[in-house]
């Protein structure tokens, strides 16, 4: 008989410090996808940021009492993040209504090649 050797698993690295989380965001290119909006905005709170534009929001000085503009671009990331998670489960949920209507064409199909070899048997 043999022995299995025990197989060690390296550690877990430490989690990144905030410090490491804001360089790593801030050196991302605005292109980055984590960072586009979604064509169409969620219903279910305030204006986009290109509405926000249109309407003094950022682009132009913030009107007096108002956040920093660092206070607006957390604001903006994180909505942009928000609507990241949305638009990941709307498609994960698309993602099983296209797998449900998959299987339901399967068994239509298979139906309906019973329905013609039974016509053909039938025609002979």
């Amino acid at each position: 008989m043999s022995s299995k050797a025990k197989r060690v698993l390296p550690t877990r690295p430490e989690p990144p410090s905030v410090e490491q989380i804001l360089a790593d965001v801030q050196g991302t290119h605005p292109g980055d996808p984590i960072f586009l909006l979604p064509t169409e905005p969620c219903r279910d709170r305030g204006p986009s940021p290109g509405e926000q534009r249109e309407q003094g929001g950022l682009g132009s000085p913030p009107p007096p009492g108002s956040p920093s503009p660092a206070v607006d671009e957390r604001e903006q990331l994180y909505w942009q993040s928000r609507s990241y998670v949305e638009m990941n489960q709307r498609l994960q949920e698309s993602q099983e209504r296209l797998r449900e209507q998959c299987e339901e064409l399967r068994q239509a199909g298979m139906a309906l090649e019973r329905g013609i070899s039974e016509m053909k048997q039938k025609a002979f």
